[in-house]
Parts: C-alpha cells; structure tokens; sequence
C-alpha cells in the first residue's frame, strides 16, 4: 500500500499552485512545507509532496477517485490551472470495463491521472407517491 510519494518538478511554485487547484475536487488540500517540500493531502496528511529540481523527468501517476463526477471535476479543475489534456474523462475499456479516467500532464509535463474503478451509479428515477388515505383517530368522530 502507497503512503505517499514525492513528485521532482522544475518550478516549484508554479506547480504548487497547479495541484493546489487540481486537486481540491478530489479533496486534496494543501498540508504544509517543510525545508523544501510542500505536501497535498486528505484530512491534513500530505500524500503527494513536491520538491524542487530543474532536471525533473515527466512521470505518470493516479488517484483515486471517488465517483465519475469527480473525476471529470479534476479534469475541469486541471485544464483551468493550466494543465494541458492528456485524456479527457471516459471509459478505457482496455483497461477493465469500468475503468472511468481523465489524463492530464501538469506545467512539467507529468501525466497526472484520476480514475474511478467503479460502474456508473444508476439514475435516481423520481417516483410519484400516492397519498395514504387518514385514518380516523379512535375515540374522535367527524362530523
């Protein structure tokens, strides 16, 4: 199991400020600095940190989402920050039947993707309810 991880990337503060916003529909906020590091995370424990280097190669990583709708926020969320689209939000098919994920490489060129594993969630239907017909309370009468 992943604790956490550290992302190398050529501007710091130009990529902090880029995940600060593309995160935040999954729930990532920021959680911190520390002598050089600044860490993302859930309920204030940073998963990603990152870190400056002006030789950062692009890697690929994912998070998890918790629906569809989440994943086509952070998507949103990516390209207004400044991300370009790797993937728009969509079934892979390739990859499982239920495999809804969006792709997004960051200012460094990082691939930054979120996925839901899970099917699509069915459509509430509103249903008509009837009204129950009044019974009358004991002991009273109508007249």
């Amino acid at each position: 199991m992943l604790d956490h991880f550290t992302l190398r990337v050529r501007d710091y503060d130009k990529a902090k400020a880029f995940y600060a916003a593309a995160l935040a529909p999954l729930g990532y906020l920021p959680a911190g600095e520390y002598q050089g590091y600044a860490g993302f995370g859930v309920k204030g424990k940073p998963d990603l940190w990152l870190t400056a280097d002006p030789e950062a190669r692009p890697q690929h990583f994912a998070f998890t989402a918790r629906d569809r709708k989440a994943v086509d926020a952070f998507h949103a969320a990516a390209l207004a920050a400044g991300g370009r689209d790797n993937g728009p939000p969509g079934v892979r098919k390739d990859y499982h039947p239920s495999y809804y994920a969006a792709f997004v490489l960051d200012p460094d060129g990082h691939n930054a993707e979120v996925v839901c594993h899970l099917p699509p969630r069915p459509a509430r239907r509103a249903v008509a309810r009837k009204a129950k017909p009044r019974k009358a309370r004991a002991g009273k009468r109508r007249r």
